[in-house]
């Protein structure tokens, strides 16, 4: 599945909420089942720079495609980053590199985000498409 399809179908499972309050509720519930980062890998090197709680994200290209993993001391940051993640894994380092994580503003996440959290968001973005960028050289 490519980018426009899994940001399609980020969007359609993220748009049916009434308000901003049960789309949240919806992407802590989701966090709350993604899977957690060993402890091993919760290191500096992956800590995402600027968001109000401790976010990881480990990326790696496997078999020519780019993969992430995230994990948050908060679940409303995982959840997030999740979705991020989500959207970007399978990707090709081209694909990453090309692609905003717009889908979260058009649903009315990044809206309702502290500064620290959009700065947060900002950054993990940031980070995933210069992965892209540095592995498709």
């Amino acid at each position: 599945m490519g980018l426009a399809d899994k940001r399609a179908q980020l969007l359609a499972e993220l748009e049916p909420f009434g308000d901003h309050h049960e789309r949240f509720q919806y992407i802590i519930d989701r966090a709350k089942s993604a899977p957690n980062l060993e402890a091993a890998l919760k290191l500096d090197a992956f800590l995402i720079e600027g968001c109000t709680s401790n976010l990881w994200l480990v990326p790696s290209v496997d078999q020519g495609v780019c993969r992430f993993r995230c994990d948050a001391d908060s679940l409303i940051t995982k959840g997030i980053a999740s979705l991020v993640c989500e959207l970007y894994d399978g990707a090709s380092p081209q694909e990453v590199a090309a692609t905003d994580a717009n889908f979260l503003a058009e649903v009315g996440i990044t809206q309702h985000l502290s500064p620290n959290r959009r700065n947060g968001l900002t950054n993990l973005v940031g980070k995933i498409r210069a992965f892209g960028q540095a592995a498709s050289r």
